[in-house]
């Protein structure tokens, strides 16, 4: 499992509809909001900038 970068959900790599790849890495997201906001500013969320209130999208 993978965790969601922005809001810090676990992602199953095998079925997630949603990634990103930043810098040789492929990030894994659980709805398209976070994905957006990943590729908005994928250092905020490295950084350790996760957002759980992420959380009013839907799945």
């Amino acid at each position: 499992m993978a965790i969601d970068p922005v809001c810090k959900m676990e992602v199953d790599e095998a079925t997630a509809k949603w990634t990103s790849e930043h810098e040789g890495t492929t990030y894994y997201f659980c709805a398209p909001g976070c994905k957006h906001a990943f590729d908005k500013d994928p250092e905020k969320f490295l950084s350790g900038g996760g957002d759980p209130s992420m959380h009013m999208h839907n799945h």
